[in-house]
């Protein structure tokens, strides 16, 4: 189908346009989104076909959210993968001016919109061929209102699926979209069991059209799911994993604590205009729903200061009716006086606190809103928030919401968090009311105060901030943290806050056993032991406000962790670079994202992995060993010798592993033609290695030096990618730097044998570590798979009973059987018993046999 507009999708706050000629197609866009522990890993795969005789461009945009973070872009282009590399965003921006100034082809981030920042690159793509974009991306889902939410904007030709993990238990879980007919209605499957769930829209071409002769679609709209987890105690959930534990705090069926909350309004007169209706209009709002029990006040400012009356008022029916009136005659002028404004309200609250006006057991708020720059009074933005920050002294919350696109919202932003509260942005539409209304919804039920979360100190090496001002209904908090003793059989918790009652009311010890190492199925990343010990400390560096050489240093710190662990942070940028041959690189494709939150540390929410050992070996038998379930499935591929099959393709990494049958020397008496694998060919882009195994040699490509072994020798090679260990005509184990580790097996055959020949056996170990995109016919196994078995009879051979298997929706004969694996015992193997799968795996393996069949050993199609 050829596109007439551009094409575009969403997901979480996040905008995929393709915008094509009319001769290039988009043929698939995919977004799988794997939530585990709020935890939500998205992965965007979109292909796009050239159908002209002649090169065409394509741009790929994609509006990312602000509170997430880039862990990989990648392009596959005829066959080749281009992966991209985190660099220093002033290095990378130099790169990208060069590419500029040359006519190579070139992309930038910029900020775009209300929590999104603008991720571009644009290709040329052959005649006659496609590229794929591959797009991960990670961010801890925010729970607002009692929930968690995904929200995806799809369009035509989109497909979604999103699987959601959580050891607590799900609470509930609910999808559904804008533009649902009945007709689609059925189409939204959703699977629910005690801790996942799933979820998926996946319509045909067919089934997208208005009618079947249009070319209308009726997909075009958002698709909404929103879940909660199951909260037992009162203390929360803590879920511990490699040496780190999480701790998610959300205390059901707590009271609200009354609140006293002051309104700082600006109205001046760059306010004028809708700005100035629609806070009227929000104000007239807020104030009806202020519940009954608070106090409140009300501040206007331009170049003086207006308060409502001068001291806080209880928030009854009469009250709330005269401060409506008061608010409907705010009109615009003058000059802006934010400093004098926000210390009158702090005054307010502290002369109101001193007189005994206020509620004892309440929590005090300023709420400031303004759309403009300091221009009257105090106008030095930093002597403003000293000011600020020593009047409060921690015993209140400042939240400032900026109202356009001219205010300063980093001032705002460090004002806020220098006193315990957040800064929001609220942008010119015609919505802006509900942006002011939904903003008070989440702060206007306060359900503790002075929140400290206390962990044993023998126990704890690091800490992410455990002291909150508030905890709001609907909202949760998180605390992660390193252990320091492993072998720990019971966790000690103590939660300290204030509430409605006398007193601290939770002041509770909560002993957690640890979490079952096989609670999820979900991992794609298991060295996390690594990476927390430096992420713990990361997210506070990149936000830090202070002293200069203080700020100086934890940039400096902060710079090093995101180069060492290829995170896109605020001081880094992503660069693709696309080579024009294979010798020489051209054109760095520039990601960046300037003004990102980033939750690293939470990283640690990953569950426990399930272990699945893939490998292949002999006719040739491939085997998918699950040890969890204490089973395994086998099948064979027949095909000609010389034929290249793709065995692994992780196009998130840039991974790629390809073998080639051989057969035996001649055909046996019986007929049978034996194929087995006898070269072997491996790449990783992203860390620049190439490995080539045939039954003679193996060949190290890196950083552009070769290495050449032979089986006869006995080496361990040790690089800054990829460390070797051969073993002399037994194996050679291969370790890819924060990768995947596996095993190549040299099977010798005595050399006067008349049919048979050498031939190699590949094993994984670590396939785990690999991510949720990794494919290939060993490859889409490798983060499990569900099937079930039942109705055993007897088959063709009494010890090889055959079954009924249901798997991937199909309903499959399988014959019990055996196969060997060689990894401890090269010359005999050890029988590993196994369902196996007739006719080339058909039914088990994506799609056929023949899909994986490939052109060369190191090349994708």
């Amino acid at each position: 189908m050829l596109l007439q507009r551009p094409f575009w999708v969403t997901f979480p706050f996040l905008i995929c346009i393709l915008l094509v000629s009319y001769m290039v197609e988009v043929l698939s866009v995919k977004l799988h989104c794997t939530v585990a522990s709020r935890f939500a890993h998205t992965v965007m795969t979109s292909t796009a076909l050239n159908k002209a005789n002649s090169s065409q461009e394509i741009f790929f945009e994609v509006d990312l959210p602000k509170t997430a973070f880039i862990t990989n872009f990648s392009m596959e282009i005829e066959g080749q993968i281009y992966v991209g590399v985190v660099n220093e965003k002033e290095q990378a921006k130099k790169q990208y001016e060069k590419a500029v100034s040359s006519g190579r082809t070139a992309g930038l981030v910029k900020a775009s919109g209300r929590k999104m920042e603008k991720f571009s690159v644009s290709v040329n793509i052959a005649a006659k061929s496609n590229v794929t974009f591959i797009l991960t991306y990670e961010e801890l889902l925010q729970r607002k209102f009692g929930k968690y939410e995904i929200l995806t904007r799809i369009n035509p030709k989109q497909l979604i699926v999103a699987d959601i993990y959580e050891p607590q238990g799900i609470a509930f879980v609910d999808a559904h979209a804008t533009f649902l007919t009945n007709e689609l209605l059925p189409l939204v499957e959703k699977t629910v069991t005690d801790n996942k769930a799933h979820i998926s829209f996946s319509p045909t071409l067919d089934q997208q059209r208005k009618c079947p002769e249009c070319d209308g679609s009726l997909i075009n709209g958002d698709f909404i799911i929103k879940y909660d987890v199951k909260r037992a105690s009162s203390l929360g959930d803590i879920q511990i994993v490699n040496g780190y534990f999480v701790h998610f705090f959300a205390p059901p069926d707590l009271p609200r604590i009354r609140k006293n909350v002051v309104f700082v309004i600006d109205r001046s007169g760059s306010m004028a205009g809708p700005k100035m209706i629609q806070t009227r209009v929000a104000m007239e709002s807020i104030l009806s729903d202020v519940h009954p029990d608070d106090y409140f006040g009300i501040i206007l400012f331009d170049r003086s200061i207006e308060p409502w009356k001068q001291s806080l008022t209880k928030a009854t029916e009469e009250n709330v009716d005269e401060a409506i009136k008061f608010v409907r005659q705010i009109y615009p002028r003058g000059t802006t006086n934010i400093n004098d404004s926000v210390m009158k309200a702090i005054h307010m609250l502290q002369d109101d606190r001193r007189n005994k006006k206020l509620p004892e057991r309440s929590v005090d708020m300023i709420i400031l809103l303004t759309d403009g720059m300091p221009n009257e009074g105090e106008s030095n933005l930093q002597r403003i928030q000293q000011n600020v920050c020593e009047a409060i002294g921690g015993n209140m919350t400042l939240f400032c919401l900026g109202f356009g696109d001219d205010v300063d919202y980093s001032f705002l932003d460090v004002m806020a968090k220098q006193n315990n509260g957040v800064a929001r942005r609220i942008y010119e539409a015609s919505d802006a009311t509900l942006q002011l209304q939904g903003f008070y919804d989440e702060v206007a039920s306060p359900l503790l105060s002075a929140v400290d979360l206390r962990y044993p100190d023998n126990a704890v090496d690091s800490l992410t901030p455990h002291h909150f001002s508030q905890l709001f209904n609907g909202s949760e908090i998180v605390v992660a943290g390193r252990l320091s003793e492993n072998d720990m059989d019971n966790f000690l918790v103590e939660v300290f806050a204030n509430g409605v009652g006398e007193g601290q009311v939770i002041q509770c010890q909560l002993w957690l056993e640890w979490i079952s190492k096989t609670t999820l199925l979900w991992v794609y990343i298991l060295n996390l032991g690594a990476r927390l010990s430096e992420f713990f400390v990361l997210f506070p560096l990149t936000s830090k406000s202070g002293p200069a050489e203080e700020k100086s240093n934890a940039t400096a710190k902060a710079l090093e962790m995101s180069l060492k662990y290829s995170f896109v942070t605020p001081l880094t940028s992503m660069v693709v670079t696309k080579p024009e041959t294979e010798e020489g690189p051209s054109g760095p494709l520039i990601a960046d994202n300037p003004y990102m939150y980033i939750f690293l540390c939470v990283l640690l929410l990953l569950p426990p992995c399930h272990y699945t050992f893939c490998s292949v070996d002999g006719d040739p038998h491939f085997m998918i060993e699950l040890p969890e379930r204490e089973d395994a499935l086998c099948f064979n591929i027949n095909e000609s010798p010389g034929t290249i099959f793709n065995l692994v393709k992780d196009p998130s990494i840039g991974l790629l592993v390809n073998g080639q049958t051989i057969g035996d020397k001649m055909v046996a008496p019986d007929g049978k033609v034996n194929t087995y694998f006898g070269r072997l060919g491996v790449v990783h882009h992203s860390l620049g290695v190439r490995l080539e195994v045939t039954t003679e040699y193996i060949n190290l490509f890196q950083d552009g030096q070769k290495v050449k072994l032979l089986w006869s020798d006995q080496a361990s090679l040790k690089g800054p990618s990829v460390d070797l260990l051969l073993t002399k005509d037994r194996s050679v184990k291969v370790t890819l730097r924060d990768s995947v580790k596996f095993v190549i097996l040299l099977h010798k055959v005595w050399k006067m044998h008349p049919y048979h020949q050498d031939y190699l056996g590949f094993y994984t170990l670590d396939s785990h570590l690999l991510s949720p995109s990794v494919h290939g016919l060993l490859g889409q196994f490798y983060h499990g798979i569900e099937f079930e078995v039942g109705d055993l009879r007897p088959g063709e051979v009494p010890e090889k009973p055959d079954a009924t298997m249901y798997v991937k929706g199909h309903q499959l004969n399988v014959t019990r059987g055996w196969q060997r694996d060689f990894r401890k015992d090269l010359k005999r193997g050890k029988n590993v018993p196994c369902w196996f799968i007739h006719s080339n795996g058909t039914g088990l393996i994506d799609g056929s046999a023949e899909d994986y069949i490939v052109s060369g050993l190191f090349k994708t199609v």
